[in-house]
């Protein structure tokens, strides 16, 4: 399938590996000019160069430094058409109340006001231009929070709900505003939080429907229908990838 986006400009953050890689490399397949984001420049570089995209070393937490980001990436690649925020999630803990004020300050920056800062840094181009699409990546703990993700769970529930509110006020400008939520999805990230691969994949034998981990590229098609130019009609959606494995409607 032609998503229509050949030659548009899209920005990825969080890119360097997992899923953000992912999602540039499929905007990418589709012809898109990318440019990748991420803390470790040597890092960002080499990723950018295994999908031919641009990198740019950003630290997602400096928010002063996300419109001059954006500038430099007009400036080599041209107005940004298409923007897909993406952020690893905060410290784990089974006990709610053992995060720090200063964990908690962290991961509201890094979870809901960088992706704002980022969409509004972006946004009002799209609509001068009639086209943009913002997508935003969660997790399907934004609907059933899980043990141990406090930090996440509660941040991205307040931006998924930001970007909603954003959606009903440009959709007549033609700029769409989507969430894509992951469920368990085979990356360092997953193994991570289950200890090993071997545990990961045991749990989706046992607890997923599809008896599986979902893949990079099976997550990154969905972002990439999004940020395409059939997906028109689609905003203010919070689309879930899970094999089936949530169990709310």
């Amino acid at each position: 399938m032609d998503l229509g986006i050949e030659g548009r400009v899209a920005l990825v953050t969080g890119a360097s590996k997992g899923l953000g890689l992912a999602i540039a490399s499929a905007l990418a397949a589709e012809g898109a000019k990318v440019a990748i984001t991420s803390r470790d420049e040597g890092r960002i570089q080499a990723a950018a160069k295994s999908i031919e995209a641009t990198g740019f070393a950003h630290d997602s937490s400096n928010l002063e430094g996300i419109p001059v980001l954006v500038h430099e990436v007009e400036h080599f690649l041209g107005p940004i058409d298409i923007l897909v925020t993406n952020t690893g999630g905060p410290p784990l803990d089974a006990n709610a109340f053992a995060f720090s004020e200063e964990q908690w300050q962290e991961a509201y920056v890094d979870l809901v006001r960088s992706p704002l800062v980022f969409a509004q840094s972006v946004i009002e181009s799209m609509r001068h231009r009639l086209w943009g699409r913002i997508v935003n990546v969660g997790s399907t703990t934004i609907r059933e929070p899980a043990e141990g993700l406090i930090l996440s769970n509660s941040n991205r529930s307040a931006t998924l709900a930001a970007l909603k509110t954003i959606a009903t006020q440009v959709a007549k400008d033609g700029v769409t505003v989507n969430s894509v939520l992951p469920g368990r999805i085979a990356t360092d990230r997953l193994y991570e939080l289950y200890g090993s691969r071997e545990a990961a994949d045991a749990m989706a034998r046992e607890e997923i429907p599809a008896r599986r981990l979902g893949s990079t590229d099976e997550f990154a098609a969905a972002v990439a229908f999004l940020s395409s130019a059939k997906a028109s009609y689609i905003t203010g959606s919070t689309i879930v990838v899970d094999g089936g494995m949530m169990r709310s409607v």
